[in-house]
């Protein structure tokens, strides 16, 4: 009699998900079979938290996936570089010191730290970098710089956005891009009231504003436009009357951050004598490069640990934290900090877990870029080989709460949308899963697909 026990609970767990199955089965159809999803393309796939298959319809397809690509990202960079991997900001000096006054330049370099000035974490924030920085000048004595205060942003190459990604993205907080120099996340906000400029809150140097927005909205329908270097900026679309606050792309982060320095100097009575220029700038003006002195050393000020990183990137969905990191994956990996080399070894790193390549057409970190083509089934291979790791806690403490209750990562653009994640039934039984439709029109997207998962519930 015994020996019939694990054939009825296996004969039970076939039936629940082949149950299951037909549940999703008959919402996929349902889904499709809206006016909204004529032309839609849609991929979903569901396993266990074994990997065991549940359920799948054209799982293998790729598609557009906005910001669910941020999974593959953020667990290569976890198993690559560590939870508890940390960039470096570093000052220095060249020439000498006597008498309080420095007789060479000032000088600060990064790995590309993309948390420096950030306002999410504390202890970390502009104003703790900045008593940093003056703390280390006078501690040494300086009371005068009778050179240049110099960005050096050299450590990753000269792309500061990914190929691909659309002009009207670009400028806008959500589409910055990576120097080897960061600050306050490459974002700046404007204080408008209405279609009036009322202020910004860092320095853009040199920027020239064209404004074009009109006060017809009820909400922020607004677009900055900014490219990297670039010293004309636009701002068109609508906004609400009233006051508001509309965030943008710094197009020169080094610079900004110098001009920032100049002005902790100023307040501080330390005096500087020179300019304020990065190595990009010297570059670009046709300069002799200045070279960074390895000795000399004033302050080394270290970033928050990666997996408080990868916690703001997954939970807040931040682009410029998914292009900085494969960046850093290709400098670290590779030996060259391009998005070619990361994009190339995340890849490589994905295929080696067993991921089909052609189901993994990566064409940034974050998924901004509509040249991204990945499949559901993919998403969910990578989902549970993350959920084998050590760090995996970290990694899924960062998926947000959806409006279904789910607790997933999300992706959107326009007529694009994705979930991807992890979910226990009211039963216990746990699934691994992801959906991505494209080109669905005219509908509640959202509600539209949370119609298939809330099946898992």
């Amino acid at each position: 009699m015994n020996r019939l026990i694990p054939i009825i609970l296996l004969s039970s767990q076939v039936f629940f998900a082949q149950n299951i199955a037909q549940k999703l089965d008959v919402a996929t159809k349902n889904l499709l079979s809206s006016p909204a999803a004529y032309s839609a393309n849609l991929s979903v796939y569901v396993a266990d938290e074994s990997g065991n298959f549940v359920y799948e319809y054209q799982g293998n397809q790729g598609l557009s996936t906005a910001s669910t690509q941020k999974i593959f990202t953020a667990a290569a960079a976890l198993e690559t570089l560590g939870k508890n991997y940390q960039y470096t900001t570093t000052a220095l000096y060249s020439g000498t010191i006597s008498g309080g006054s420095l007789s060479g330049n000032l000088l600060i370099s990064s790995n590309g730290d993309p948390t420096l000035g950030s306002w999410r974490y504390d202890n970390y924030k502009p104003e703790n970098f900045r008593e940093k920085l003056i703390g280390a000048l006078k501690q040494k004595g300086i009371s005068k710089i009778s050179g240049d205060l110099i960005i050096d942003d050299s450590y990753f190459d000269s792309q500061k956005v990914p190929g691909g990604w659309p002009w009207n993205d670009m400028g806008n907080y959500y589409g910055a891009g990576v120097w080897g120099v960061n600050w306050r996340e490459n974002q700046f906000d404007i204080s408008m009231n209405g279609k009036v400029m009322k202020g910004i809150n860092i320095d853009l140097p040199n920027v020239k504003w064209i404004n074009e927005v009109k006060t017809d909205s009820t909400s922020d329908q607004s677009i900055v436009f900014t490219a990297p270097y670039s010293e004309v900026a636009m701002i068109n679309g609508s906004l609400p009357t009233k006051s508001s606050t509309v965030s943008g792309a710094t197009p020169n982060p080094p610079l900004s951050l110098g001009s920032e320095i100049q002005k902790w100097l100023k307040e501080s009575g330390i005096e500087l004598k020179g300019k304020v220029t990065s190595v990009s700038m010297q570059k670009i003006n046709g300069e002799s490069v200045t070279a960074t002195p390895k000795n000399n050393i004033l302050l080394e000020y270290q970033s928050p640990t990666l997996d408080k990183i990868i916690f703001w990137f997954l939970r807040k969905s931040i682009n410029f934290y998914g292009e900085t990191l494969i960046k850093t994956l290709g400098k670290e990996k590779k030996n060259e900090g391009s998005f070619d080399a990361g994009i190339s070894y995340l890849k490589d790193f994905w295929k080696s877990r067993g991921i089909n390549p052609t189901m993994i057409n990566f064409a940034d970190g974050s998924g901004l870029s509509p040249q991204n083509y990945v499949s559901a089934r993919a998403e969910v291979q990578s989902l549970l080989w993350s959920r084998k790791q050590p760090w995996f806690n970290k990694f899924y403490n960062g998926f947000p709460t959806q409006g279904n209750g789910m607790k997933i990562k999300s992706g959107t653009m326009k007529d694009t949308k994705s979930y991807a994640g992890y979910h226990t039934a009211k039963d216990g039984k746990k699934y691994v899963f992801a959906i991505i439709i494209n080109n669905y029109q005219n509908g509640d997207i959202d509600q539209v697909l949370f119609k298939v998962l809330n099946v898992l519930k």
